[in-house]
């Protein structure tokens, strides 16, 4: 007979993750226009693997680069298809707006963030968040 510990519930809550995007190529509003998109064009190897760790329910958050470098709104993951280990699958759903947007430096001056990848990986464009980073990113 096998037998599992207890555990409290957030220790079955998948990870959080902020994806970063280029407004001129794919949008928030673009993902709020289509709804539900597969997440694709990540090369980064880090990236990819954040990828492929990512389980249906994760919440995200949509970062755009370019001139706004700010955290703008909300998504979810639907589903993940990892079996190509160099290009997984992640079907991701829109959530909602982030309002007002989160700059990059609102993020840099927060002490949860001292030791994210986000602020010392600059150029990854798919990056774990701790449930207290999602909070302040998202509102909640």
């Amino acid at each position: 007979m096998v037998r599992f510990k207890s555990l409290a519930w957030g220790a079955y809550m998948p990870s959080d993750y902020l994806l970063k995007t280029e407004p001129t190529v794919y949008s928030f509003a673009d993902l709020k226009k289509d709804g539900i998109t597969i997440w694709d064009g990540v090369s980064n190897p880090t990236a990819v693997k954040n990828l492929r760790e990512m389980e249906p329910g994760a919440r995200l958050v949509i970062y755009e680069t370019g001139e706004h470098k700010s955290a703008v709104g909300t998504a979810i993951v639907v589903s993940v298809d990892a079996s190509n280990p160099k290009n997984p699958e992640v079907k991701i759903k829109a959530g909602k707006a982030i309002a007002p947007p989160v700059s990059l430096a609102q993020i840099k001056a927060n002490k949860l963030f001292a030791d994210s990848p986000l602020v010392r990986m600059g150029r990854l464009s798919v990056v774990p968040l701790t449930k207290a980073q999602y909070a302040m990113l998202a509102g909640g």
